[in-house]
């Protein structure tokens, strides 16, 4: 088969393969995004659970949470834990380890150490949903509108800890629904603040929606985080989804033992509650009301959800992280500032990339870490693609890689007057040291999309070396600087 020919083959496959991608199904954030619960649904589970509660609670809120907590063991109606496989980290970025705990050894991702022989803040973030494990959720895509990775900590350069809890990712024990999982945050804290490179005095402890609940009770529990972020927190528990509950329903005292509004006189460090107007502030509202706790602040942000708060907020939080370097907690936030956060342009973060490595042609090259990367199948190249389908440009965007040897080949300059006769922009340039030719193009497909294509052919010592992306053309802008930052990577042999 012919160069020409190839080449023909392979804009079909990946015209084909981008409008693949945009049919494909749900996706991991909205599998995040339907675990989260706002008021609205929770005043019909609070109905509901009305029906069933009776005779009132026997737990003497008076006392400490600590106290409370620590003398009341849990009823679970069911015992459910899950055994999903925990997906390898971002080599350099995140290190997979295991933090003692209460009921054994638990799953977490932790920075690395940065080197430098100092000690660094961390932030534990608790990311929403009810699912006690951690997964490849980081690292996805971030959207503006919908950001709950608590990637904005480590992009901005806090060390951060995301722990997997009891009865998920083949831990021990069994999911506790915001029980015993408060144990696991407190023994996620010992493990950071063992860290040589972490500062024990600067961890701070943060979440979003259930996430958020979580870290709440966390902060009514101990006073060893120096200060706690939760968007999103509920005030009681019956305003999630109690389809989660595993603990017996029939019994107040465990709604009670899981429900922040009871316990806020026990917050020793600073601790902020965020929440959009049309989230759960009526929740963060009532629990402002209930404290006069000065440990306690609140911001409700106008005009957002419970979504909308987190890519412009966290950035805000994670600055402030960064410039509390004192003895004690300085941390101090305005209503002013956060709305002004909320008001800036969306910022298009850059992926995560790993190094990959071919071995017949000889290369090495980077590329984003979701990246999936597989064989044609006559064996000449390879294509790479994410494994989410997302409307981004990471997940809308494929890169095919095909090699051939000198006598297949052609020349540099002929294909280029090719690529140019075909309607593309054609460049000369140098990549890992080998003359190269860049074009790019948009044009339609027969589905009546528009394509961006952008076509890099290396010229080295055993033929060429053919770079193939292709994305949409709403895209280009966006996945230019990915497809420019992949091109930079590339190394050969000598």
């Amino acid at each position: 088969m012919n160069r020409k020919f190839r080449r023909c083959v392979l804009v079909c496959f990946l015209v084909f393969l981008a409008a693949f991608a945009a049919a494909c199904g749900s996706s991991e954030s909205e599998r995040k995004d339907e675990e989260a619960v706002s008021s609205t649904d929770g005043k019909t589970a609070e109905d509901s659970l009305k029906e069933k509660l009776g005779g009132g609670s026997q737990i003497d809120t008076s006392v400490s949470f600590a106290e409370a907590h620590d003398g009341f063991t849990t009823t679970l109606a069911r015992k459910e834990n899950d055994d999903y496989s925990i997906p390898a980290p971002p080599e350099g970025l995140f290190d997979l380890v295991s933090y003692p705990s209460k009921v054994g050894d638990l799953a977490a991702y932790v920075s690395g150490d940065p080197g430098d022989g100092g000690k660094h803040p961390m932030i534990i973030w608790v990311v929403g949903g009810w699912g006690n494990g951690i997964d490849d959720f980081p690292w996805t895509y971030p959207e503006w509108d919908n950001d709950q990775t608590g990637s904005a900590f480590w992009q901005e350069g806090v060390l951060t800890m995301y722990p997997s809890f009891r009865g998920g990712c083949g831990n021990p024990g069994n999911y506790e629904a915001l029980f015993g999982e408060v144990d696991d945050i407190v023994s996620a804290y010992e493990y950071a603040a063992s860290l040589p490179y972490v500062d024990p005095e600067r961890i701070y402890l943060g979440g979003h929606s259930t996430g958020a609940t979580r870290a709440l009770l966390a902060s009514e529990y101990t006073d060893k985080f120096r200060a706690v972020f939760c968007f999103g927190a509920v005030d009681e528990i019956k305003y999630h989804n109690n389809t989660q509950f595993t603990f017996d329903l029939n019994k107040e005292d465990e709604f009670v033992m899981r429900s922040p509004i009871h316990w806020l006189d026990s917050i020793k460090s600073p601790t902020f509650l965020i929440e959009g107007r049309d989230g759960n502030s009526e929740n963060l509202e009532r629990m402002l009301a209930a404290s006069d706790n000065e440990k306690l602040c609140g911001y409700v942000i106008e005009g957002a959800d419970h979504f909308s708060t987190l890519a412009p907020l966290t950035r805000v939080v994670a600055r402030k992280i960064l410039e509390d370097a004192g003895a004690e907690p300085s941390i101090s936030i305005t209503q002013e500032e956060l709305d002004a956060a909320m008001k800036q342009e969306p910022s298009v973060p850059e992926p995560v990339m790993t190094e990959r490595r071919l071995e017949e042609p000889g290369i090495t090259f980077s590329c984003p870490y979701l990246w999936e990367i597989g064989e044609n199948e006559d064996g000449s190249g390879v294509n790479l693609y994410s494994r989410y389908e997302e409307e981004n440009p990471w997940d809308l965007s494929a890169l095919y890689i095909t090699y051939y040897s000198a006598e297949d080949s052609g020349d540099l300059q002929s294909f280029g007057e090719s690529m140019e006769a075909q309607g593309f922009t054609v460049n000369e340039i140098s990549v890992g040291g080998y003359p190269a030719i860049d074009a790019f193009a948009s044009s339609s497909g027969d589905d009546g999309q528009v394509y961006y294509q952008r076509y890099v052919s290396v010229r080295n010592d055993a033929g060429f070396v053919d770079f193939n992306f292709i994305t949409f053309d709403d895209y280009k802008e966006e996945a230019d600087p990915l497809f420019q930052k992949v091109i930079d990577s590339i190394g050969f042999d000598s």
